[in-house]
């Protein structure tokens, strides 16, 4: 039995690790890198293995940093099995399509350059089309249910267990044999952050031998919950009463679906203005909430007691949901008193960076950031003081208020990261998905235990 790693290994992005029991191989997750435009080359590199002679692939959840190479993976020659939970097959369908979208948008952009300066060579292609992501969704086949065992093949058995990350995520606990030998190794998955308002506090793989284990957060603490809702009720509050806008850069899965429960309990209380005007100016996001909508059973109790009320909490007096570039338009033509949620949340595309262009110059609005940048990012550089950004091609001057409220993160912060590796207690721990010095100053919180920081690359025998 052997393990390596692919991706996410000493970064953030790009979860990929591949697994061999005795003739199947067995990949969890094939994600993208993101961040700045020198990761595009690292997308498009080898694998490191060759996709065809992949058996099975294990998706842990929706996220494009955990799914989006899949078309990639196809494309190069994978004919096996995408086993996942209902909730993620369908949200990675809607990831998919639209990151093959932008892919293809780029792809044009870059080709109109390329024409333009007369350049020698093809031109740019996308590192995957539509037709690719379409043809990736064919090799879904079995939905796994959270802590029923699946037979993946002979000798390997697969438990997804809810991570409470995202709607569907899950960590996923394996059990194999190999002749003689026996080994239960777990993937953490993205692990989320506990008591939250919509999903499920995560549920550790108790008794896995060898645990791969993010750790994006391990080296500091989250806001409380109760002081984070606090704070962004006051920061839109106080943006409304100097007369400016909000942006919220956000994340389609999980996070947008957050705020508009926050936002609607808020005006529910009266904390906020009955009819404040709230953009949601994301297709990918608007299309998400409709999956959160169709899967109550993955929401924790109190939050699918509203359905069950005939009450929807995503739902705002004053919220409007622009799918349309022109209406996405309009909205900037709005001078102040609304509240503009736009992916994404790192800033890297999307339609944020149009609203950040109109909004950042200006000392009476405000930026709000509820979620991880990665470094190399747009919002990692407002979020580091940057005074001046460029946004296509253009200097724009930072003016506006910066917040950075953490308490959101979907991800665990270093004390229920370590509660969770305690409660599992495996004899070995591999780190991932966690910046070099975050990773380092982790592993030394889990001292003496066995813990290793694997290399891209990296081959170890189980």
């Amino acid at each position: 039995m052997k393990l390596s790693f692919h991706g996410a290994n000493q970064e953030v992005t790009g979860s990929c690790h591949l697994l061999q029991c005795g003739d199947k191989r067995l990949l969890v997750d094939c994600g993208l890198y993101q961040g700045d435009r020198e990761l595009d080359e690292q997308n498009a590199g080898p694998f490191g293995f060759e996709p065809a002679d992949i058996d099975f692939v294990l998706l842990t959840h929706a996220h494009l940093d955990h799914c989006g190479r899949l078309p990639l993976l196809v494309k190069r020659g994978f004919r096996g099995e995408i086993i996942t939970t209902a909730a993620t097959r369908e949200l990675a369908r809607i990831v998919l399509l639209d990151s093959a979208h932008l892919q293809e948008e780029e792809a044009q952009y870059r080709a109109r350059k390329h024409a333009r300066r007369h350049d020698a060579g093809a031109a740019p292609e996308p590192l995957y089309n539509t037709l690719d992501a379409l043809q990736t969704l064919e090799y879904f086949g079995r939905s796994a249910h959270y802590s029923v065992p699946v037979a993946v093949a002979p000798g390997i058995s697969a438990t997804f267990l809810d991570a409470g990350h995202i709607l569907g995520s899950a960590s996923v606990l394996l059990h194999l044999e190999d002749g003689n030998q026996k080994r239960t190794v777990a993937f953490s998955g993205d692990i989320g952050n506990p008591g939250g308002r919509l999903l499920r506090d995560p549920v550790p793989p108790v008794g896995a031998d060898i645990v791969v284990m993010e750790c994006t957060y391990g080296d500091r603490l989250h806001r409380s919950p109760e002081a984070s809702v606090t704070e962004l009720h006051a920061a839109i509050n106080d943006t409304l009463r100097r007369g400016g806008n909000v942006v919220i850069p956000t994340f389609a899965l999980e996070r947008t679906q957050e705020l508009l429960f926050i936002l609607h309990e808020g005006i529910k209380k009266g904390l906020l203005p009955r009819h404040l005007p709230v953009f949601l100016d994301s297709p990918m996001a608007i299309s998400a909430t409709e999956v959160f909508r169709r899967h109550p059973d993955c929401l924790d109790a109190p939050a699918a007691a509203h359905f069950g009320a005939g009450e929807d909490p995503f739902s705002l007096p004053g919220l409007r949901a622009t799918r349309e570039t022109a209406e996405s338009m309009a909205i900037n033509r709005i001078n102040g008193g609304a509240v503009i949620m736009a992916g994404s949340g790192m800033c890297t595309g999307g339609r944020v960076r149009h609203h950040l262009k109109h909004t950042l110059w200006r000392e009476d609005c405000s930026v709000i950031f509820v979620g991880f940048a990665a470094r190399g990012t747009l919002a990692r550089r407002i979020i580091d003081g940057a005074t001046q950004v460029d946004i296509f091609g253009e200097p724009i001057a930072v003016r506006a208020r910066i917040h950075t409220i953490n308490g959101f993160s979907a991800h665990a912060d270093r004390d229920h990261l370590l509660a969770w590796q305690h409660e599992v207690a495996p004899k070995q721990t591999y780190l991932v998905h966690g910046e070099p010095a975050v990773a380092q100053a982790f592993a030394k919180t889990l001292a003496p235990a066995a813990v290793a920081i694997p290399g891209h690359g990296e081959v170890v025998t189980l």
